[in-house]
């Protein structure tokens, strides 16, 4: 077990018990022994944070938009004609807009990186590892990886996913604080201190406030594509192309917020003869996709309404007496009395004044 032997105002990380049952191991072969039940670690240490095979808020966003489409598969069959395909593309759409606005919230690939390197495992020990370290930058934190090359080496399974929080109710520094009590790995710990307060790189505050921003944003688009869609269904199309059209704006507007933290001077993360290096990654590009297929779409419906609106209405399965007055529906509104209906009764009131006049 290795030792941190960094000095803070005069204590140093590493509990006094822990140091004194390292000095036993080290004298009592018998107690070493004994630690092997373990996996060579001590009993009462947490144990370490292998990365998850997927996160359950991803899980739980899934199932929750699926389910949704496979009702709309099973009704389905009950639409008549052509409008059955029209009305799957406009499902499917909806959905997959709405699902990516919510995922981005909490996906951590933001911004990413890795870097293959031979590296010090552990501080005061001159066991190296060969192993990927990893950086993934999300809106509400930082993931560091380390996956050994192979993962079982030095008789541990190095296989590491920690996350460090920087949203507005989490504290960052503490995070780090409790990484160092825990023991975490060298790489894992060096690349997390380049994000804290006291670092000399100077990027927290900077990936702080525009994460904050972009997630702001990205509510304010959630909220803005449940009006499309009641407005899509009411049907309203000319305001639901107007609502599309402010989606795209806030998605794209998150991506703004985020690329400006990329405007300030970079911290070299150094492994050896290779640096830590970090681009766009996954969760910005799909934000970007998205955006611009809600700018297109939303174009789309305002360009078709002025242009051939009776095509618009076929894509929304409108019939022809259900259009739209001023971007509203007719349906609600009272219906006209014709001008045969109108004479009847004149006609009707004239003879009743006139009976009654006659028996007076």
């Amino acid at each position: 077990m290795a030792l941190w032997g960094r000095q803070h105002q005069g204590k140093y990380d590493v509990p006094i018990s822990g140091v004194l049952l390292e000095v036993l191991s080290a004298n009592f072969h018998p107690l070493r022994n004994k630690m092997t039940l373990w996996d060579g670690s001590f009993p009462f240490y947490l144990g370490t944070n292998a990365s998850f095979p997927f996160d359950i808020t991803w899980a739980i966003i899934a199932s929750i938009f699926l389910s949704a489409l496979a009702t709309s598969i099973i009704i389905l069959p009950g639409i008549r004609g052509k409008g059955r395909l029209f009305w799957l593309l406009r499902v499917v759409t909806g959905l997959f807009v709405g699902a990516v606005v919510l995922t981005m919230q909490f996906t951590r690939d933001w911004e990413s990186g890795w870097v293959t390197a031979n590296t010090s495992y552990k501080s005061f020990s001159h066991a190296m590892v060969n192993a990927d370290i990893g950086l993934h930058i999300g809106l509400a934190g930082v993931n560091i990886t380390l996956v050994g090359n192979p993962v079982n080496q030095l008789n541990e399974t190095i296989n590491y996913n920690e996350h460090f929080a920087w949203s507005f109710n989490a504290d960052y520094d503490h995070s780090y604080s409790k990484g160092l009590e825990k023991g975490l790995p060298s790489p894992i710990l060096y690349v997390a201190e380049k994000f804290t307060t006291q670092s000399p790189c100077n990027v927290h505050r900077q990936y702080r406030i525009s994460s904050h921003y972009a997630s702001v944003t990205l509510w304010m688009a959630l909220c803005t594509w449940l009006i499309s869609i009641l407005l899509f269904s009411m049907p309203v199309l000319l305001y639901g192309g107007y609502m599309l059209l402010l989606t795209a704006a806030l998605m794209l507007f998150s991506l703004l917020f985020f690329i400006t933290v990329r405007n300030i001077p970079k911290c070299s993360i150094q492994f050896g003869p290779g640096s830590l290096k970090t681009d766009y990654g996954g969760s910005f590009w799909l934000t970007l996709t998205t955006g611009l297929l809600c700018l297109l779409l939303g174009l789309g419906v305002i360009v078709l309404n002025s242009v051939h609106p009776q095509k618009l209405k076929l894509v929304f399965n409108l019939d022809e007496g259900k259009g739209e007055v001023d971007g509203w529906d007719k349906s609600h509104l009272p219906a006209e009395s014709s001008s045969f209906e109108q004479d009847m009764l004149m006609v009707s009131l004239g003879e009743l004044c006139e009976v009654t006049a006659t028996k007076l």
